[in-house]
């Protein structure tokens, strides 16, 4: 029986109960073993959470801001990136990687329009900037750093709603995006209820042991009983 009706709803459960390593050992459980983005990707606060579907976007460097080359991207300022930010659905995350680390690829203005459009964060394999405008509106960015440089004159994007590989992890667009203070996490569509059921039973099971481990229990009897350590 699944325990969520919605995304919505599966996202609020997983923000109450759960949070990244327990769905990350679930899915090695499944043999999924490489789905986490970089370590340097952190929450720009560490009590940011963000959990949605994957809106991925393919960033690339151009040396001007208006490139007269053989496509139709080269012309135009930040490429397809307002028009990638303008197709950003409810509840769904902007994935940004691509180009060079030269450049912030999220600020403050788009997170303003990310917010009216009512999606669940930004997770960028690069920087940010206009951090405390960002700060301020409490929206979910994920970045490698903090960097003023924009990305106008230097990079574009190129193509979204594509696969992309980010580090050791492959997404494609609708996965689901999981991320808080200890990193950010991929699960894949197809194992979606799999891997949120077992996180739930899991993180449950958790909380037996560390009440085992708090009343005197040692830590192999409680593997020994429970399973989860």
């Amino acid at each position: 029986m699944t325990l969520w009706a919605s995304d919505a709803d599966l996202f609020a459960l997983a923000r109450r109960e759960l949070f990244t390593a327990v769905v990350g050992d679930v899915m090695d459980k499944h043999g999924l073993t490489r789905q986490f983005l970089p370590a340097e990707i952190r929450p720009l606060r560490d009590d940011m959470v963000t959990i949605g579907r994957a809106m991925p976007v393919l960033v690339a460097d151009y040396f001007s801001e208006r490139a007269y080359g053989q496509t139709a991207v080269g012309p135009k300022p930040f490429g397809l990136l307002f028009e990638a930010l303008d197709d950003l659905k409810p509840g769904e995350i902007y994935l940004a990687t691509g180009g060079s680390p030269n450049y912030a690829l999220w600020g403050e203005l788009l997170s303003t329009r990310a917010i009216h459009l009512k999606a669940n964060g930004a997770v960028l394999n690069g920087h940010s900037r206009d951090t405390r405008g960002i700060l301020h509106l409490g929206f979910p960015v994920f970045s490698t750093g903090r960097y003023a440089q924009d990305q106008g004159a230097r990079g574009k994007v190129v193509d979204f709603r594509i696969p992309v590989e980010i580090g050791q992890a492959r997404i494609e667009p609708g996965d689901i995006i999981f991320g808080d203070i200890d990193g950010v996490c991929v699960v894949p569509q197809a194992v979606e209820q799999d891997v949120f059921t077992g996180a739930l039973e899991k993180v449950r099971g958790e909380n037996e042991v560390r009440k085992a481990l708090e009343s005197g229990m040692s830590a192999v009897s409680a593997f020994a009983k429970f399973g989860i350590m």
